[in-house]
This record gives structure tokens, sequence and C-alpha cells, in this order.
């Protein structure tokens, strides 16, 4: 879950929009009042555009679904509990930095996959449609290409196209 909000943080729509709570069927008052302050904060926050946000939303979806972020997830207890493959413990702060950076990266490449879905696009344009730094977008670029997913397509004029390659 922390996963998911942090991704609803990077996507503009906010972690706030989200919430798991575990509550007991003998809990009934517990399960009233979390009710009444979700309810409150619904209504805080106002209607939900999901127009608005159907490339963050793509991204996200797709970032969850990749396999980095599974990975990342399913091996962090291992790591900074029991240790790696040497015994050795990660630090939990310096593996929890490690995932958000990832996890951040992720999200900018889910963004311009979805982007490349709509057809050929140039930096500049990706940039236009993301809200990422057009030096962003060339470096989730390259590493896009790297993995086969994202290619140069043509160029028009001096100005180089790119394509996506894989769903």
């Amino acid at each position: 879950m922390s996963v998911v909000e942090q991704l609803l943080d990077y996507s503009g729509i906010g972690r706030k929009r989200m919430a798991l709570r575990w509550v007991s069927a003998a809990e009934g008052q517990i399960f009233a009042d979390t009710v009444k302050e979700l309810t409150e904060s619904t209504k805080e926050l106002g209607p939900f555009d999901a127009q608005a946000y159907n490339l963050q939303l793509a991204a996200v979806e797709r970032v969850l679904q990749g396999p980095r972020v599974r990975w990342m997830t399913g091996v962090d207890l291992h790591v900074t509990e029991r240790g790696n493959v040497y015994g050795e413990k990660v630090d939990e702060q310096a593996f929890r930095a490690m995932f958000e950076q990832s996890l951040k990266e992720e999200y900018e490449k889910a963004l311009i996959l979805e982007v490349l879905g709509d057809g050929p696009s140039s930096v500049r344009e990706m940039a236009g449609k993301t809200g990422l730094p057009v030096y962003t977008v060339s470096l989730r670029l390259n590493d896009l290409e790297r993995r086969g997913l994202a290619d140069l397509q043509k160029f028009e004029g001096s100005t180089p196209r790119f394509v996506r390659l894989a769903a």
C-alpha cells in the first residue's frame, strides 16, 4: 500500500484519495468512526476527475504490473532483515531510499511509454505531455531504448521521433 501511496503522490492525485484500514467485525464503533473519517476526507478533497488523470492512472497501473517494483517489494524484508546471498544485511534506510528512487524512475518511464502509445513523439512533446523536464525524459527514454521498449522511428527535420515497441 505504501507503494501505491507513493505513486499517487508522484502522479499528482495524492495519497489521501486512498485508504486501507483493517477492522474486525467485532469493532463496530471503530468501523463507524473509520467510515465517517474517510467520508469527511473525501468531501474535503472534492470530486475526482478520472478523465483529467488518464495518463497518470495508466502509468501507475503500468508500474504496479511491472516486474521491477514487484521484485523490489518482494526482496525488501529478505535483504534488510535476513541478509542477501552473502549473508549481509542491507541498511533499511538505504534500501528505502533506493526503492523510492527506483519507483520514481519507473513511474517516469511508464508516463513516457503511455505517451508513446499514442504514436511517435519527440522528447519535447513527451516532456510537455508528461510534465517531466526534457532532460529527465531524455534519460528515461535512453533506458527504455536499452530495454527494447522504445526506439527512434524517424527524424522530422532535425527532430528525432520515438515510438513504443512493446506494451
